[in-house]
Formats: C-alpha cells, sequence, structure tokens
C-alpha cells in the first residue's frame, strides 16, 4: 500500500474504532452525533485511501484542498481507473452522510432500532471496501467481539419503519404539543429518502410539516416514503447490510439518472458519464487491444468467464439494437490470464 493511502487508511481505522466504542457504550451523552460524526469521518478516509491505492487523485488541478465527501463517492462509482461501488453502496454512504450533516448543523433524531441499522450497515460496508480494495481482513484490524449486551433486539426492516411512523402519530396528535420531536423523527426518514431518490439536499422545515399533514390525514407510509419501502435488510454473519434495487419497474424505487452538475442532485442520480464511455470496447476492439484474432479473442473471453464479470462487461441496448461492449479492466483480466494458459492451449480445447 502506497504510504499516503495507509496513512489516510489507518485514520479511517481510528474514526471507525471511536464509532464503535461511542456505539457501544451506555451513556448517552453526544451517542449519536458522535458516532454518526466518527463514521462518516471513517469513509471519507476509506475512500480517499482507496482512490490512492488505485492510482487515482483526491486533488483536483491547482486546488489546495482535497476533494470532499461527495466528489470521493463519484469518483469511486463511477471513474473507470478506480470505480468500485455499487449503487446500493452509494445509497448507503449518502445517507450516512446526510445523518451526519444533520447531527453536525442542526439535530437529528433517530430511534435505536434505526441507529443500529445505519451504524451496522455502515461497519458491514467498511468491511466489504476494505476487503474489495485491500484485500485485509477487518477483523484483523479491530478486537473480535459478538454482539453487544443490549434490551432490544434488532427487528425486520418493515417493522421498523412502520414503529417509526406509528410513533410519529402518536407526537402529532391534537394536544400532543411534540411536533417539534415528531418533526425530528421524520428528518431521519426522509434523509434517507432523499438519498434513495437522488436528492442531496436535507429536507426543509416546509417539508417535513407537508409529511407530518400526510400521516396526520392517515396517509401510509410506503405511499410517502416510496423509495424506503424498497430497503430490505440482508444477514451475512456481520450483521445487516443495506440491500435496495433500482429498477425502472414496478419491483423497486424508479431512478431517473440527471446530467451531473444537477443542483441537489445525489451521486446515483447522476448518470454515469457514460456507460459506452465505461464499457468501450467492442470484440474486435478487444481483440485488437490484445493482439489476437477474433475468434481466439472470444475463446479467452469465455474461458475466463469475462462475461461473468460485471466490472469487465455489460451487455448494452442502444434503442433496440443490442451490444456486448466491454470494460479496460477486460484486457487486464485476459492478459492476467495467458499468463498461466497460452492463447493455444485455450484455442485447443474450445
Amino acid at each position: 500500500m502506497k504510504k499516503e493511502a495507509k496513512h489516510l487508511y489507518q485514520k479511517a481505522i481510528d474514526s471507525l474504532t471511536l464509532s464503535i466504542e461511542l456505539f457501544n457504550r451506555p451513556n448517552e451523552c453526544g451517542r449519536t452525533h458522535g458516532v454518526l460524526i466518527f463514521l462518516d469521518h471513517s469513509f471519507e478516509m476509506l475512500l480517499k485511501a482507496a482512490i490512492i491505492h488505485k492510482d487515482g487523485k483526491i486533488r483536483e488541478k491547482r486546488a489546495k484542498e482535497t476533494i470532499g465527501f461527495s466528489s470521493c463517492i463519484r469518483k469511486c462509482f463511477s471513474d473507470s481507473q478506480v470505480r468500485f461501488l455499487t449503487e446500493e453502496e452509494v445509497l448507503t454512504l449518502q445517507t450516512i452522510n446526510g445523518f451526519r450533516d444533520a447531527a453536525q448543523h442542526y439535530t437529528l433524531e433517530l430511534s435505536e432500532q434505526l441507529f443500529y441499522f445505519q451504524a451496522q450497515a455502515g461497519l458491514t460496508l467498511f468491511r466489504d471496501i476494505t476487503a474489495r480494495v485491500f484485500n485485509i481482513d477487518l477483523k484483523t484490524e479491530l478486537p473480535v467481539r459478538v454482539l453487544p449486551l443490549s434490551t432490544t433486539p434488532p427487528i425486520e426492516m418493515e417493522a421498523l419503519f412502520s414503529q417509526e411512523i406509528d410513533e410519529v402519530r402518536k407526537l402529532i396528535q391534537p394536544k400532543s404539543r411534540k411536533r417539534l420531536e415528531a418533526l425530528e423523527k421524520l428528518r431521519a426518514l426522509a434523509i434517507m429518502e432523499n438519498s434513495i431518490q437522488g436528492i442531496e439536499t436535507q429536507p426543509s422545515d416546509a417539508e417535513l410539516k407537508l409529511i407530518a399533514g400526510k400521516l396526520k390525514k392517515g396517509s401510509n407510509w410506503n405511499q410517502i416514503f416510496p423509495g424506503t419501502s424498497t430497503l430490505s435488510l440482508t444477514s451475512n454473519g456481520y450483521g445487516p447490510s443495506l440491500d435496495l434495487r433500482i429498477t425502472k419497474t414496478e419491483e423497486g424505487i424508479p431512478f431517473t439518472p440527471v446530467p451531473e452538475g444537477t443542483p441537489g442532485a445525489a451521486i446515483v442520480a447522476i448518470k454515469r458519464v457514460n456507460e459506452l464511455d465505461y464499457y468501450n470496447l467492442g470484440r474486435d476492439q478487444l481483440a485488437k487491444k490484445l493482439g489476437l484474432t477474433g475468434p481466439k479473442t472470444s475463446a479467452a473471453i469465455k474461458c475466463f468467464n469475462i462475461k461473468d464479470d460485471p466490472e469487465c462487461f455489460k451487455h448494452l441496448r442502444v434503442g433496440n439494437v443490442p451490444f456486448d461492449r466491454y470494460s479496460q479492466k477486460a484486457i487486464i483480466k485476459i492478459k492476467e490470464g495467458l499468463k498461466n494458459k497460452s492463447i493455444e492451449e485455450i484455442w485447443n480445447e474450445r
């Protein structure tokens, strides 16, 4: 690992450790804000370390300061040289960053269940990135623990949000005089919804009051938060992780790509510079880069399972015309494979 990347990676581990320590302590003083601030900082350091590790840049030309959190996510999601984040992981990061913004610049009220969900999803994602980019098992960086002792077990996602909304409904009842507390609870849910809908700005008080009014009239929570209703929890032995499907069908949340620079648009709402820019090679172009014939390139593609790797291959459709497209990473993967198995051997085995 490069010296600068290693330095940033260690800062990421330090902040992650502090966020875990704050989350697990019984004292509530500054607990929520502290966890979110340190967790957010740990990811910014981790993403910058990853960018440098992948020979990317964290400073714009002639800039005095390094790029910010959103720019780090965008680079790790759409820069072909660096790219390692999925859309679901981007949404997890945007939600954490949105919560941190609210906690640091104003106030944020999170239930213990929602707080746990976000913190554990963050820890799971940190572990995944560490393994994927640096080939490091996070267990070697942190003390081994099972689960913190707790009086409240985690619940399913749908039950969690139903519970949150029920609590808000109680707070906005006539004469309750707890409207401020209700808006604070709605702020957290609205931040999650905005991240999923591709809105990077914080929800305004007017928007929160509008949501409260809809709930008071009896609207269902999944109608008010359609994006949030597509979330589910998956368990893989390290706790829950955020599993979100972005689709244009009725099975998930509609996703509308917009040009980069659109005010208030979050990273996942920005169309990748162009899928054809990332997957910029046809089969024959790939063959030329490899110095092989077209048929032998097809044989190598099959041998090394290139079409099974979404980083290397994607089947695109322009209008009604389908295309098989390959990325620059496909060149690297095939060349690596050919070090162990010659093209002649592959050709003879076809």
